[in-house]
């Protein structure tokens, strides 16, 4: 039997699962079975974006459980994600509504501006997901501010093509920016977040405001190796960490389950993937214990301000968070 997953309530007063399923680098030829068998194991959010390249088959996972009467669409939390290159605010509400189609679904329970960065608009027909660069690998910038989409998205907000919205990748001086100008707080913030990167100030910072944060990149440098990413590779990984490994083993819990409990326990959603049916379960299965408040503030002890999902780590020359 599945695990009863608790909720956070969200500030428009919508419910929003604490665990769920992250879909950034599902291929796409296991994608729909994927999302079909974790709704099996019992996730019901489920976190895409345009950008991962996969909403066509996550939504055919979808359609599939539904099919079958497993879940029915009220049942499940859809999120997805507002590309760069779709700032300006002509195009917020097509491309949103192309998401959707890909989807098959009529609205998304969470839709999010993906980064706080506007980039020159590349139409879908010509290259979807347009990624960073215009093109020949060049960055070209849009001229839409980051308040110009944000309007936009609340636009879309109140037409109920989204039942909530948020933000992602904004530190605490762009949240505070946010609130002078929005009509709607945001929902949600989407953040890198793990022992090597805890941002307390920011997370602190969004629960006097009511916005509810959601943790990417749980596992630390584990989700960045398979990128070749130096950075990672040269970081001690979490999953190996001997301070995370006795507090498993003392629990009886695997180190994934620390990690993720340690968010979790501290009001920060979590959306880790795994295409293994055991790891699946265990990740879902991280509310039913409690880890001490000397365990938790070891962990957190860990911190390096060390970022992995920062654009130059890729190669891109913007650097958000210089």
């Amino acid at each position: 039997m599945a695990p009863t997953v608790p909720t956070v309530k969200l500030n428009n007063g919508r419910e929003m699962p604490l665990v769920g399923f992250g879909l950034w680098k599902v291929n796409n030829d296991t994608c729909a079975d994927q999302v079909y068998n974790a709704i099996k194991t019992g996730y019901r959010l489920f976190d895409g974006a345009c950008d991962y390249g996969n909403e066509v088959e996550s939504g055919q996972g979808v359609k599939r459980a539904i099919d079958e009467g497993i879940v029915k669409r009220e049942d499940l939390f859809i999120v997805s994600k507002l590309w760069n290159s779709f700032h300006d605010k002509e195009h917020v509400k097509p491309i949103l509504k192309k998401q959707l189609a890909d989807w098959g679904l009529d609205y998304f329970d969470l839709y999010i501006i993906h980064f706080p960065i506007a980039l020159k608009y590349v139409d879908p027909s010509v290259r979807y997901p347009p990624g960073f660069f215009y093109e020949d690998n060049k960055l070209v910038f849009s001229k839409a501010s980051l308040e110009e989409t944000y309007h936009a998205m609340e636009e879309c907000y109140e037409e109920g093509l989204m039942k909530s919205f948020g933000i992602s990748n904004y530190v605490g001086s762009l949240v505070l920016d946010v609130e002078r100008y929005a009509k709607h707080l945001p929902q949600t913030l989407q953040i890198e977040h793990h022992p090597y990167l805890v941002q307390q100030d920011l997370v602190d910072l969004c629960k006097s405001r009511g916005i509810a944060v959601t943790a990417y990149s749980s596992f630390g440098p584990s989700s960045f190796l398979e990128l070749d990413m130096k950075r990672a590779q040269d970081t001690p990984l979490l999953l190996e960490h001997a301070d995370i490994k006795s507090i498993a083993d003392k629990h009886n819990k695997t180190p994934a389950q620390v990690l993720l409990r340690w968010a979790t326990q501290r009001g920060v959603a979590v959306i880790p993937k795994s295409n293994n049916p055991t790891r699946l379960a265990q990740n879902l299965d991280v509310c039913s214990f409690d880890l001490t408040k000397e365990e938790i503030e070891k962990i957190s002890s860990m911190d390096k301000d060390l970022r992995f999902n920062s654009p130059p780590n890729y190669g891109i020359d913007i650097p958000i968070y210089a």
